[in-house]
């Protein structure tokens, strides 16, 4: 699905990003780990066109996206969920979901109904500001409205931080639920073990912006989470 070769990535003079070589395979759920500050963020809004590449190449499927504005990407079929969410707190619901309807063939610019079925909260407060909703409703809205662009490969930064326990359990239903059901293919930054054992087919493991280890999930053993997780 995604193949990421020799990328390089800096932040002024703080190379972050080093010569990153990286697959994400076509339905599976793959959770990006390591510790605060090693690279995962800036990975994923190098996936998103966010931040420009200083070398490297990253393809989705056979099309070579390193380039490619950030705005057309949602059009080649990627969802983005970003850290802390990033709602628009000023417009509604129902507006913040309609945000993705452009990407959509213009015959079908609707808001899906499956997203109601998975998040029935968002159908209940359509008309109320995405800011007045609690962190784990505006967690679902982004999810939502991700979601809306009718995502082969769908990218969530930590989805389950700062969200209340049951929401959390609630999230990762939703998640191997469109993982593993509906086929999306699915690249996950996350911090809590539990949950992306729960959740991930793969793991990859960065360090200090390099990627250290990877596999499946079954093979992240304690060591390297002793070595590379555990503050």
């Amino acid at each position: 699905m995604i193949e990421i070769s020799k990328l390089n990535q800096f932040y002024g003079e703080s190379h972050t990003l080093w010569d990153l070589d990286m697959s994400i395979p076509k339905g599976e759920c793959t959770v990006l780990m390591g510790r605060n500050g090693v690279g995962k963020t800036t990975l994923l809004q190098c996936i998103m066109g966010l931040l420009p590449l200083q070398s490297g190449e990253i393809h989705l499927g056979s099309t070579d996206i390193s380039r490619l504005a950030a705005e057309k990407r949602a059009y080649h079929g990627i969802g983005y969920v970003p850290q802390g969410r990033q709602i628009f707190p000023l417009l509604s619901v129902e507006e913040n979901l309609q945000v993705g309807l452009p990407v959509r063939a213009r015959n079908d610019r609707k808001i899906p109904e499956f997203i109601y079925e998975l998040f029935p909260v968002l159908k209940q407060m359509l008309n109320r500001r995405g800011g007045d909703l609690s962190g784990g409703q505006q967690q679902q809205l982004a999810i939502g409205r991700a979601l809306v662009v009718n995502p082969e490969l769908l990218i969530l930064d930590e989805p389950t931080e700062g969200i209340q326990p049951n929401i959390v359990q609630e999230i990762g239903n939703i998640i191997e639920r469109l993982n593993r059901e509906m086929g999306l293919t699915v690249l996950l930054v996350e911090q809590k073990l539990p949950f992306a054992r729960r959740v991930g087919d793969r793991f990859c493991l960065l360090d200090r912006g390099r990627l250290v280890a990877q596999g499946d999930m079954e093979g992240l053993s304690e060591q390297l989470v002793q070595e590379y997780l555990t503050v």
